[in-house]
């Protein structure tokens, strides 16, 4: 009997690690990895912008009349967060280009997170390659302009060397760090159930990128890149919507 019970305790221990959850307590800011800013009266793609692939931010200047006014992209490619004053608004693709901007009537910052998930290489549509966004932006049917385009340097900087503090309830797109400790290293997967679109890292390596609109909502975490004991992960999220955890499961996880 004793040996059963053992042996229970165990195996709920084990379901409990593999269910355990990954708090994400800090954060280190965006402009961080800013890099050198453009500007101009109009949007400038990716291309023009000479980035190939990751994330750029369009940002200008608005001044809405009402409580709700409609923002139309005319072109945004692949997965744009729409932000104003620092509060997230929603997120647009190129099948999903207007949302309603929710403020009292005043002078705001816009602020437009853009990713570029891929190039097309084959077919006829390898002509109409652009990435980012371009072509006309406009708030209620006015075009907005004087735009200052920032490309943001995610993947190739040292997660190492950013600066971290203590987490506030700010919504701005950021890095965010969190541990959890394993008994035995093996394989895992993370759940990232609930969150938008971001970058993973795992003890300082990079180990892959997640989007809320694929069917898979998680990432696997080879074992090499594991220690037994404490690890640490480092996320960083394009559309803010206030998650702080994730969880460690054994199995993929789908929608």
């Amino acid at each position: 009997m004793l040996g059963k019970i053992a042996l229970g305790v165990t195996m709920l221990a084990s379901q409990t690690l593999w269910a355990q959850e990954i708090v994400f307590n800090q954060k280190a800011s965006l402009e961080q990895v800013y890099k050198k800013a453009v500007e101009a009266d109009g949007l400038l793609s990716m291309n023009d912008l000479n980035v190939e692939f990751g994330y750029v931010l369009y940002q200008s200047e608005i001044v809405t009349q009402s409580e709700s006014e409609e923002l139309e992209l005319e072109n945004v490619r692949d997965y744009a967060a729409v932000y104003v004053d620092g509060k997230l608004q929603g997120r647009m693709t190129d099948n999903n280009k207007k949302i309603a901007i929710k403020t009292n009537p005043g002078k705001y910052l816009l602020q437009i997170y853009v990713e570029n998930i891929g190039r097309i290489t084959y077919g006829p549509e390898i002509t109409d390659n652009s990435k980012g966004l371009f072509g006309e932006v406009t708030l209620d049917g006015n075009e907005i302009e004087n735009w200052k385009m920032v490309p943001l340097n995610i993947r190739k900087y040292p997660i190492n060397e950013l600066v971290f503090e203590d987490r506030s309830e700010a919504e701005t797109p950021g890095f965010y760090k969190g541990t959890f400790e394993l008994g035995t290293v093996k394989n895992n997967y993370l759940d990232i159930s609930g969150w938008g679109m971001g970058e993973v890292w795992i003890n300082g390596k990079y180990v892959g990128s997640y989007w809320e609109e694929e069917k898979q909502r998680s990432i696997l975490i080879p074992s090499e890149y594991l220690v037994q004991g404490e690890s640490e992960i480092v996320i960083f999220e394009l559309k803010n919507n206030q998650q702080k955890t994730m969880k460690l499961s054994q199995t993929p996880v789908f929608k």
